[in-house]
């Protein structure tokens, strides 16, 4: 299922996937889900750390593909 807010960040090594993240959180309103697609390893920390301290909440992550799918909720 695609969502509407869905960010590619394939191929890009950390800290872009969470910079990208951040990027296209902010002007979104609260409650608002968005799914993050990383292929970085370290993205398993980062974004669950990112969520932490922005205060938003970590939905779930799956692994399909050959990647990792985030979604993420924003506070």
């Amino acid at each position: 299922m695609r969502m509407k807010h869905e960010i590619d960040a394939l191929g890009l090594l950390c800290p872009l996937p969470v910079l990208r993240l951040r990027k296209r959180m902010q002007p979104l309103p609260s409650g608002t889900k968005v799914k993050l697609l990383a292929d970085d390893p370290a993205a398993i920390v980062d974004v669950p750390h990112f969520c932490n301290e922005a205060g938003h909440t970590f939905v779930e992550m799956i692994e399909a593909d050959g990647h990792l799918i985030f979604t993420i909720q924003k506070a």
